[in-house]
C-alpha cells in the first residue's frame, strides 16, 4: 500500500516499527500534492521544510528520542498562525504575512513532533462555505472536482482527501470543520469551545471559534484531540451498542433533504437500531426558537471587535479597513461591507445574545439531553450532497432552488451556538458523493462522544476513496 493511503496513526506505527522513514513520507506526499495541485487546496507548500522536520524527526528516532507524533505529517488551515510560513487567512492583504508567534494548537503539535510544512486555502477570511475564493481560486472536492469541498476548511478536506497529507486541522465557527469533512468523506471533530486553545487563531468569534482535526479515520481524531487538550482527556471506555442511547429530531433536521441523503441516512439509522442501539424522538423546537436570536449578533459584533485586535498583535501594519479592500470574494466583501455600514450589531444587542440568550438555549439544550436520557443527537451533517462550484447564491434540491449559505448551515449552526462537541461521521455515498452523519453531544461532553463514536465506528459504510487516477496529473513549483 502506498504511504499516501496511510492514516496518521497507521503512518506513526510504521515508523516504530522502522518500515519507513519519515523522509520517505514526505517524498510520497510531496509527490501526491503536485499531482494534485489542480484541486487547489494547498495556499503554501514548502518542500525544504518538508525535508528539513522530516530530517530532525528521523534524527529524533535513532537516539531513541521520538516524540508522540514524531514524523507524521499534518496540513493546517490558513488561519492558524505558524512562524515559518505565511498566514493569510487566503485573503489578499494578508499575502506573505507572517505572524509574530505560532497559534498555541500548532506549538502543540510541534513539540508532539509533528511535520507541518503546508498550509491550506479556505474560504475568505472564513466567512463562507463553498471555498470557492476568488484571492486564490477555487479548492475542489476530489470526489468531483466541479463541485464544492465545502467551507470554509475547504482546502484542510481537498488535502486529506485526496492524500496529499493524512491529516490536518481546520476550524470550525459555524459548520467549517463538519461540513467539508462530511462532503469530501471524511472524519471531521468540532470540540467543546475551550477544549483546544484559541490563541493564534485569524478571529471571527471567540465566542464560537475553535479548531478541530479532520482525518480519514476516527483513530486519527482521537490521537490529535488527545495532543491538543488544554488538560489532559477523560479515559473512558468504550459502552457497548446496547448502552447507547441517541435523540433523533426528526421533526426538524431529518425534514427537507436530497432525497439521496436521505436514503443513505436512513439507512445507516436502521443498521444502527438494529446493531441495538436505542433511538429516541426528540423535539429541538425550544432550542431552534432561541437559536435565531444568538448566532449573527454574536459572529458580526465579535469579528469587528476582534479582527483589528489580531492585526495589532501581530505588528501587520494595517487595519480594518485596509483588510476589508484587499477582499477578494463577492460573498465575503459583501458581509464586511453590511456590517460596517448599515447592518452593524449594537453593542446591546451582542450582549443580550450572549448573555441571555445564549445560556437560555444551552439551558434548554442540556434539559432536552437529561429528559429524553439521551447520549447526544443524530443527524445528517448536511442536507445537500457538495454542489457544483459557482453555486454561491442558490443551488438545486430535489429539484428546487434553495438558498446555498442557509441550506449547508443548517443543521450545524446549532452546535455552534451552543459550544457544544459534535463529530461528523463519513457513512457513504449518494450519486457518487460523499455523505455525513452528525453526531452532537452535551456541552463539554467530548470524551463521552468520542467513546460513544468508537463504539458506532465498526458499523460505518465504507466509504470509497475518490478516484484520484482520473485526475490530471501534473507537476508544479513549490509555493513558497
Amino acid at each position: 500500500m502506498s504511504l499516501t493511503e496511510l492514516s496518521a496513526s497507521e503512518l506513526l506505527a510504521g515508523l516504530e516499527k522502522s518500515q519507513f522513514s519519515a523522509r520517505e513520507i514526505a517524498d510520497e506526499l510531496l509527490k501526491q500534492s503536485q499531482e494534485m495541485a489542480h484541486l487547489g487546496g494547498l495556499a503554501h507548500l514548502n518542500s525544504e521544510l518538508f525535508y528539513q522536520q522530516a530530517d530532525q524527526s528521523d534524527a529524533r528516532r535513532a537516539r531513541g528520542e521520538a516524540l508522540a507524533l514524531d514524523g507524521v505529517p499534518l496540513v493546517m488551515k490558513d488561519n492558524l498562525n505558524t512562524t515559518d510560513m505565511p498566514t493569510t487567512s487566503s485573503t489578499g492583504a494578508l499575502q506573505g504575512r507572517v505572524p509574530l508567534q505560532d497559534a498555541d494548537v500548532v506549538t502543540q503539535l510541534r513539540k508532539a513532533g509533528a511535520v507541518l510544512p503546508a498550509k491550506a486555502v479556505m474560504h475568505e477570511l472564513a466567512f463562507g462555505i463553498t471555498t470557492n475564493n476568488a484571492a486564490t481560486g477555487p479548492s475542489r472536492n476530489p470526489y468531483d472536482p466541479n463541485r464544492i469541498p465545502g467551507g470554509s476548511s475547504g482546502g484542510t478536506a481537498t488535502v486529506v482527501a485526496a492524500r496529499q497529507f493524512p491529516a490536518g486541522l481546520g476550524t470550525d465557527t459555524g459548520a467549517s470543520v463538519r461540513l467539508p469533512a462530511a462532503l469530501c468523506g471524511l472524519y471531521g471533530f468540532r470540540p467543546t469551545v475551550g477544549r483546544y486553545s484559541g490563541q493564534g487563531i485569524v478571529p471571527l468569534s471567540p465566542t464560537r471559534d475553535t479548531a478541530g482535526p479532520m482525518t480519514r479515520s476516527l483513530a486519527d481524531i482521537s490521537l490529535l484531540d488527545s495532543l491538543l487538550c488544554q488538560k489532559a482527556p477523560s479515559i473512558i471506555a468504550t459502552p457497548s451498542l446496547k448502552e447507547l442511547r441517541l435523540g433523533v429530531p426528526r421533526d426538524s433536521f431529518w425534514k427537507e433533504m436530497d432525497a439521496g441523503v436521505a436514503d443513505v441516512t436512513l439507512a445507516f439509522l436502521d443498521d444502527l437500531q438494529k446493531a441495538g442501539v436505542t433511538l429516541v424522538d426528540v423535539d429541538l423546537s425550544p432550542v431552534l426558537k432561541i437559536n435565531a436570536r444568538v448566532g449573527m449578533p454574536i459572529v458580526l459584533y465579535e469579528t469587528l471587535q476582534n479582527l483589528p485586535l489580531y492585526l495589532a498583535e501581530n505588528k501587520y501594519g494595517i487595519g480594518l479597513d485596509e483588510l476589508i479592500a484587499g477582499i477578494h470574494s463577492p460573498d465575503v466583501k459583501e458581509i464586511f461591507d453590511a456590517i460596517t455600514g448599515d447592518y452593524t450589531i449594537s453593542q446591546e444587542a451582542y450582549e443580550e445574545a450572549l448573555n441571555v440568550d445564549r445560556p437560555l438555549m444551552q439551558q434548554a439544550y442540556a434539559d432536552l439531553l437529561r429528559q429524553s436520557n439521551v447520549s447526544g443527537l443524530i443527524f445528517p451533517t448536511s442536507p445537500l450532497t457538495a454542489c457544483p462550484i459557482g453555486d454561491d447564491e442558490t443551488t438545486m434540491m430535489n429539484g428546487k432552488a434553495v438558498p446555498t449559505f442557509n441550506t449547508y448551515i443548517s443543521r450545524t449552526d446549532v452546535g455552534s451556538n451552543l459550544g457544544a462537541p459534535g463529530i461528523s461521521l463519513p457513512i457513504g455515498l449518494s450519486g457518487g458523493l460523499p455523505v455525513g452523519m452528525l453526531i452532537e453531544a452535551g456541552i463539554g461532553a467530548d470524551d463521552q462522544l468520542l467513546a460513544l463514536c468508537r463504539a458506532i465506528d465498526p458499523l460505518l459504510p465504507a466509504t470509497p476513496a475518490p478516484d484520484l487516477s482520473k485526475h490530471p496529473r501534473q507537476r508544479h513549483s513549490d509555493k513558497k
